[in-house]
C-alpha cells in the first residue's frame, strides 16, 4: 500500500505530515502504519522512512477542527527507533511549526495579508499553540532566511506561541513545591518538577556535580542517570499509573547551571553575558541537540517562580525575556500576559520549510520487507 504524506523540517526537527483522510482513524492501527513506515524496528531505521534520531523520527496527522476558534487539529506520534512502538504522550513544539506552515500551504487556513496566524489544537495534551506564519505579500513561501540555533539553514518565519501553557498554580507545580530534593540512586539532588508546555523535571546541576553547560558527548553518558531522575520523579508529577512501566517521553528531564562560556556545536562561541541559564535536556534517551520546544516553554515558566532552580539560578524571577544557552546556541523565550506569576503566552521564534511530498510506501504485515 501507498499513502501520501508531506516532510517538514520545523525548528530542529524532522516531521512526516498526513492529512487525516489518508491514514487510520483507529490509534492501534495508525501505529502499525507509522511503524511499518518508518522501518521502526531497526535501530537505524533503514529500511523506511524514518531519521534514525529522535529529533527525525517524529510523525503528525493534520485535520481540519472541529473545535470553534481551532483552525487545525494534529495528533503527534513520536515514532520509536528500534522499539516497534509509538510514543503518544507529549507534544513537539518544532513539529508545531512545521503544522503550521503546512496549514497554510495546503490550504486549510487561508492566507491574510502579510502574517497568517494559525490556531493548533495538540490532540495529545490538549495544549493550544498559535503560529503566525510569513505570508509577505499575501504569498505563501516555500523558503525563507530565518534561522533557529542548531542549523544554519533558513526557512519560513514563524512565531509560535503556547496558550496558557500553565493554567494554574496547581497545574505548573504539580507536587505544590517550587524546589525540592529527589533521591536517586541514593543521592539526593535538587529538582524542580513543572508541567508548563510538557512535563519536565528541572535538575539543579550544582547540586549534581554537574555545570548545566556539559557537552552533548557528556550528556549521552548521563543518560541513565538522567532516565532514573525523570522515572522517580514522574509518579510524583502523577505520570505513572500504579502497575504501569515508566516511559521516555515524559516527564522531559534536564539540568540547568549559570551561564559559562562554550562554543557551540557549530562552532560559534558563546559569552557567559549573552544568555541567563544553561539547559542541557534529553529527548527521549538522547541529548536533545538544542531544546524542545516545550521544554524551552516549562524552564522559562519555572523562571517566574520564586524558588524553583531556574530562579535560583538566574538570580530571581526572570522579566519578560528568558535566554536560554544550549548545545547548538542561544534560545530566546518571552512570556507574556503573565498574572500571579503564570505566563498566558510564550512565544519563541521559529523557521520551517516544506522538504518533500511524497508517497510513502508501506509494507503490510505477511510481506518479506515486513519482519
Amino acid at each position: 500500500m501507498h499513502i501520501p504524506a508531506t516532510l517538514v523540517r520545523g525548528g530542529t526537527s524532522k516531521c512526516w505530515l498526513f492529512n487525516q483522510v489518508d491514514v487510520p482513524a483507529d490509534r492501534g492501527d495508525l501505529e502499525r502504519l507509522l511503524v511499518a513506515a518508518y522501518g521502526a524496528t531497526d535501530p537505524v531505521e533503514l529500511d523506511g522512512v524514518g531519521g534514525a534520531t529522535p529529533t527525525t523520527s517524529k510523525a503528525a496527522v493534520v485535520s481540519a477542527s472541529p473545535e470553534p476558534g481551532i483552525d487545525v487539529d494534529y495528533l503527534f506520534a513520536q515514532v520509536g527507533i528500534g522499539t516497534g512502538s509509538v510514543e503518544w504522550t507529549s507534544n513537539c513544539g518544532n513539529c508545531a511549526t512545521g503544522v503550521a506552515l503546512y496549514a497554510v500551504a495546503k490550504g486549510l487556513v487561508p492566507v491574510t495579508g502579510d502574517g497568517t496566524r494559525v490556531v493548533m489544537r495538540n490532540i495529545n495534551t490538549g495544549a493550544v499553540l498559535e503560529g503566525i506564519v510569513d505570508t509577505s505579500g499575501g504569498v505563501v513561501r516555500h523558503f525563507g532566511r530565518q534561522t533557529v540555533p542548531g542549523t544554519r539553514a533558513g526557512g519560513v518565519a514563524i512565531g509560535l506561541t503556547f496558550r496558557d501553557p500553565a493554567a494554574t498554580t496547581t497545574l505548573l507545580l504539580p507536587t505544590g513545591r517550587p524546589a525540592q530534593d529527589l533521591r536517586v540512586a541514593a543521592e539526593p539532588v535538587r529538582v524542580s518538577m513543572v508541567t508548563a508546555g510538557a512535563p519536565v523535571v528541572l535538575v539543579d546541576a550544582a547540586s549534581a556535580g554537574r555545570t548545566g553547560a556539559e557537552s552533548l558527548e557528556r550528556m549521552s553518558a548521563d543518560v541513565p542517570w538522567l532516565r532514573t531522575v525523570r522515572h522517580t520523579a514522574a509518579p510524583l508529577m502523577g505520570l505513572l499509573q500504579p502497575g504501569k512501566e515508566p516511559g521516555d517521553a515524559v516527564p522531559k528531564v534536564g539540568l540547568v547551571g549559570p551561564p559559562v562560556p562554550y562554543t557551540t556545536t557549530l562552532g560559534e562561541r558563546i559569552g557567559a553575558q549573552d544568555y541567563d541559564v544553561s539547559v542541557r535536556m534529553l529527548t527521549m534517551n538522547a541529548p536533545h541537540p538544542a531544546i524542545g520546544l516545550t521544554s524551552a516553554v516549562a524552564v522559562a515558566a519555572a523562571g517566574l517562580v520564586e524558588g524553583s532552580v531556574v530562579s535560583r539560578t538566574t538570580g530571581g524571577p526572570t522579566d519578560e525575556w528568558l535566554r536560554l544557552g544550549t548545545p547548538a546556541g542561544v534560545v530566546a523565550v518571552r512570556c507574556t500576559e503573565v498574572r500571579e506569576g503564570l505566563p498566558h503566552r510564550v512565544t519563541v521564534q521559529r523557521a520551517a520549510r516544506l522538504l518533500a511530498d511524497a508517497r510513502i510506501y508501506v509494507p503490510q504485515a505477511g510481506t518479506p520487507q515486513a519482519a
